[in-house]
């Protein structure tokens, strides 16, 4: 069983148009998506839910108003001001570091644990997809990342599976880490802009970091040639081979649209080119 992680240095580089035509291609996978703080290849998939779970990370104080003697001894040490005058948590300021029920004499403060967001397997005409919904301004995203990836190696390993198709978050933080860890190839989609290139070099680093082969695809090479070429030439230097160069296409937008994977909706064009690189990827 394989895992290939689709990852880029920015949001916006078309890396969940890729990934829902890799479901679309392969044969016998299952998919993860793990782009959790924005989750969307829900929306090309079109899944049926299956099973729900709660996510919990991380914890908020709450004061017990019957023990607490109003000491003002979690007053004193909270560095967020999150703890009022009258003794009630603001429980957006805290950061859930535990201080004040260390330091409460009554043990009035107790820390309870957050419902940070949801995660779901659901079912579609292309396998098993698990993805999750992280909650507004919810942290520890790479915990639910990993959370994601572990059910749908799980399942996987149990349904005899070859590959398991990743959707990774955007950036080098965190999430990131924890999507690309431990898999078997990771594909770096990138813009011919400088900003792109920037992003290519940061998050290629990470990758290479943990010596997980690397393959980079450049898409909308169209748009701006002399930055393609640029980005083709970094990634020579650096010793990283680009596998595709997808030019701009009108045909993605309206896929996306129609809510159906791009080698579905259409059959030449940009779509032959990704299906020649999945040929590759295999």
């Amino acid at each position: 069983m394989k895992q290939i992680v689709v990852i880029s240095g920015k949001g916006g580089t078309g890396k969940t148009v890729l990934t829902a035509s890799f479901a679309s291609l392969a044969s016998n996978k299952v998919m993860a998506d793990c782009d959790v703080d924005a989750a969307d290849l829900h929306l090309l998939l079109k899944p049926e839910i299956r099973e729900r779970y709660e996510f919990r990370s991380g914890a908020t104080a709450g004061i017990d108003k019957d023990a607490c003697q109003q000491c003002g001894e979690c007053l004193s040490v909270c560095r967020f001001d999150a703890i009022r005058q009258d003794y009630i948590v603001d429980s957006v300021s805290c950061e859930g570091c535990a201080v004040c029920s260390r330091v409460c004499p009554a043990g009035a403060v107790l820390m309870e644990e957050n419902i940070s967001g949801e995660w779901f397997v659901s079912e579609t005409k292309y396998g098993a997809l698990v993805h999750a919904r992280l909650g507004i301004a919810e942290e520890n995203s790479g915990k639910l990342v990993t959370k994601v990836r572990e059910k749908a190696r799980q399942i996987a390993e149990e349904e005899n599976k070859d590959y398991v198709i990743i959707d990774g978050p955007p950036g080098i933080g965190c999430p990131v880490i924890a999507a690309m860890n431990g898999v078997d190839l990771v594909l770096i989609v990138t813009e011919p802009t400088l900003s792109g290139m920037y992003d290519l070099e940061r998050v290629a680093r990470v990758s290479e970091h943990f010596g997980i082969p690397t393959k980079v695809v450049i898409n909308k090479c169209d748009l701006n040639p002399k930055n393609s070429a640029a980005t083709e030439k970094m990634c020579k230097q650096a010793n990283r081979e680009v596998i595709a160069h997808l030019p701009f296409s009108r045909q993605v937008s309206e896929s996306i649209v129609h809510r159906v994977p791009l080698v579905e909706f259409a059959k030449n064009g940009i779509a032959a080119d990704i299906a020649r690189l999945w040929e590759r990827i295999k």
